[in-house]
């Protein structure tokens, strides 16, 4: 694959010290590095860095919300970036979720597909150097202009989980980001964006071999995250209703531990690559032949730390024989 990235920061060490983690990254032979924005490092930050420190490696966004910042204030965040990084910076924009942004910021988690769209067709015009004055449905813009709009104009790819906002990632976006599904999910994904148009996957992978550990740890994850509304429902779109269905009702009636039991271990073997590493990179292999065209690996540290994780999965790397 011509393109091959990993999620940062992707450990606790400080950012300040990171320096020889993303020198590390580029050595591996990555490509990119992609950054994530919830309750932890902002998206922004993590990617100036990596590009100070390794100039060579392309950067992307996984996602930024389109909610928590204002019009001109994400205009400028991405025309920064473009700046310092040019014609090797992806922005991805997306809704987020109603915990992010309503729960933890106070922000009103109303019409979600608009106010991507208005983001979008608002941040195009803005990078590209004109003065906005629009009444979106979703916000309003009155005579603004970036004093310095980025000479290379980054892509726009629009993180979607069913057809409404694949279809808007084809239609005003360069491309998608998808999260949380198979690869076989994937081919039911790439129609609905249309042809050539990016398609970045992050990809949730643990190189070991103890698939009980895995299963364990995981089923956790993922009854965090499929319990979240946005995403419950791009599971029922997939068609895991039925298998996930005990896991819903258990959360809703309060059994946490009983809804975590409930994921069936077919579920987590659909979307967490787990195994040997040459296993790992042959199930990576099938997501990129289905469709996705920039895997980003979110490294898992069960029973394998992320570190070590990021050197076996490395497109360098050479399996020896045992």
């Amino acid at each position: 694959m011509s393109r091959f990235g990993i999620t940062i920061p992707y450990d606790r060490t400080p950012l300040s010290e990171q320096r020889e983690l993303i020198e590390e990254i580029a050595a591996l032979g990555y490509s990119d590095v992609w950054s994530a924005e919830a309750s932890a490092t902002d998206g922004f930050v993590p990617l100036a860095m990596a590009t100070a420190w390794v100039p060579e490696l392309r950067l992307g966004t996984a996602i930024v919300p389109s909610f928590t910042r204002g019009p001109a204030t994400l205009a400028m965040c991405v025309a920064t970036l473009a700046e310092a990084a040019p014609g090797r910076f992806q922005f991805g924009l997306g809704t987020s979720s109603d915990v992010i942004v309503e729960r933890w910021n106070g922000i009103p988690f109303s019409e979600p597909y608009k106010r991507n769209r208005d983001m979008v067709r608002f941040l195009k015009s803005a990078l590209a150097g004109e003065k906005v004055t629009e009444e979106y449905d979703t916000f309003n813009v009155r005579g603004f202009r970036l004093e310095r709009p980025p000479a290379v104009v980054p892509p726009i790819l629009v993180a979607a989980l069913r057809p409404g906002m694949l279809r808007l990632a084809g239609r005003l976006g360069d491309g998608t980001i998808i999260n949380w599904l198979s690869a076989e999910d994937v081919k039911r994904i790439v129609p609905e964006v249309g042809p050539g148009k990016e398609v970045v996957a992050r990809i949730y992978v643990c190189p070991t071999e103890d698939a009980a550990a895995v299963r364990s740890a995981a089923k956790m994850l993922i009854a965090a995250y499929l319990n979240v509304e946005v995403y419950a429902l791009f599971q029922e779109w997939l068609g895991r209703g039925p298998q996930l269905q005990a896991m819903w009702d258990l959360w809703r009636a309060g059994d946490r531990k009983g809804a975590v039991a409930a994921v069936p271990d077919s579920v987590v073997d659909e979307l967490v690559v787990h195994g040997t590493p040459d296993e790992c990179r042959s199930h990576i292999e099938r997501y990129v032949a289905n469709g996705v065209t920039v895997p980003v690996l979110m490294p898992l540290p069960f029973g394998v730390s992320s570190r070590d994780a990021v050197r076996l999965l490395a497109p360098s790397a050479v399996s020896t024989p045992a």
